[in-house]
């Protein structure tokens, strides 16, 4: 909406008080950031800075963690997830905490779309993303466990970057289903999010990405997830790739997925990441998110281990495969109507389970809400993913 989409670039340099200026204006519209009444004066109080947003499953010395929940904040203290104190030692300054799903799971916060009120920004980490939309923060931290960085970057116009699965530690960061779980952050554009990487990643270095890459695209049966409109400005995104000299490889991958294997290792890991809390505060619980837990302790051990066999195979199958990126769309759709629900995460789903680093770009709009365009590439070869990225970004790109 007019006024209220200005995604800044870190390159920008905007002064610390014009974005706190326009968290005061913005925010109590949009509902990005939690409720923090001595903000302008502990933010201030840091005289220089990047001000960055954290999803409110992270633990920040000096902020409660209350992970979008009515149950006590005293049972998530512990020490400062080392993410944010990377990025505190660089330079960075948080500018409070943003909205999430409870728990980092489906059951939304109150945050609206910048570019309509009435649609979603999705989920989980829905606060980040509008925030950095909006131009309250050039970064804000996210989470992936299924769709949670991407499809919310898509929703709302922004990069969303999520790193191979572990290439960040997550700790002080309150799990949902560890082995699918993975930090991720959105801002304005490519380089800020490699800008971002390059402090958070270990070892990071920058990369000569060398030859344009091999595009995959994978099979119908997987694209069928996405809408008629995605499909169609999937179609002519992929065609300007190609007039821009990209090979585009049509294949049979992902022509079947079994969802109900990452299901059942999603629910049951889920479930014992809660099991103390729920038995104590159930009552406590957002529906939605006390029946994924219940769906979780009802599973057998023989359940899980038969579910990670499958992913298993399914990496393995994913590491064999002849491509540099792969290039989907990064949501089924445009963000849906409504704030009761954050939106399908079927597009990401793969690329999560296979531990895989993603990225959502900007891709245009369709009904005058934005489109993503989702790239994902080899495991450990953040690096490389990022450079390509850089370079597909400026084909696909279309006014926001």
């Amino acid at each position: 909406m007019d006024g209220l989409v200005r995604p800044r670039s870190l390159a920008e340099r905007v002064p610390l008080a014009d974005y706190l200026d326009r968290i005061d204006a913005v925010d109590p519209v949009l509902h990005a950031f939690l409720p923090e009444p001595g903000r302008r004066a502990r933010v201030a109080a840091a005289t220089a800075g990047v001000p960055l947003g954290v999803k409110d499953i992270y633990r920040v010395d000096g902020l409660p963690t209350r992970a979008g929940s009515k149950l006590p904040p005293e049972l998530f203290e512990g020490q400062e997830a080392s993410l944010v104190t990377r990025l505190r030692a660089a330079g960075y300054v948080v500018a409070g905490k943003t909205v999430t799903a409870e728990f980092a799971s489906s059951a939304p916060g109150p945050t609206r779309n910048p570019h309509d009120l009435a649609h979603t920004p999705g989920g989980s980490s829905s606060g980040s993303a509008a925030a950095v939309a909006a131009g309250m923060v050039p970064v804000a931290l996210g989470s992936q466990t299924l769709g949670s960085v991407v499809r919310p970057a898509a929703f709302c116009g922004v990069v969303g970057f999520r790193p191979t699965h572990g290439r960040v530690p997550a700790d002080g960061m309150l799990p949902h289903s560890p082995s699918l779980d993975t930090v991720g952050w959105f801002t304005a554009d490519v380089a800020g999010a490699a800008h971002v990487a390059a402090i958070a990643c270990p070892g990071w270095t920058d990369a000569d990405p060398g030859p344009e890459p091999v595009l995959g695209v994978p099979a119908p049966e997987y694209l069928r997830q996405a809408d008629a409109v995605a499909r169609r400005a999937f179609e002519g995104q992929l065609a300007a790739l190609r007039d821009a000299g990209y090979a585009v490889r049509t294949t049979e991958f992902l022509s079947h997925m079994d969802v109900a294997a990452m299901r059942v290792i999603n629910r049951y890991e889920l479930a014992r990441s809660h099991e103390g809390w729920f038995t104590d505060h159930a009552d406590r619980y957002r529906p939605q998110t006390a029946e994924a837990v219940r769906e979780g302790l009802a599973l057998t051990p023989d359940d899980y281990a038969k579910a990670l066999r499958w992913r298993d195979d399914f990496v393995a199958a994913y590491d064999d495969t002849d491509v540099d990126v792969w290039v989907t769309p990064a949501a089924p759709g445009t963000a849906p109507r409504g704030l009761d629900h954050t939106g399908d995460a079927a597009m990401s789903i793969p690329f999560s389970v296979a531990g895989a680093p993603a990225v959502s770009v900007p891709a245009g709009r369709a009904g005058g809400l934005p489109l993503g365009l989702q790239l994902a590439g080899h495991r450990g070869a953040d690096e490389r993913l990022l450079a390509w990225a850089a370079m597909i970004a400026k084909v696909v790109a279309g006014p926001l």
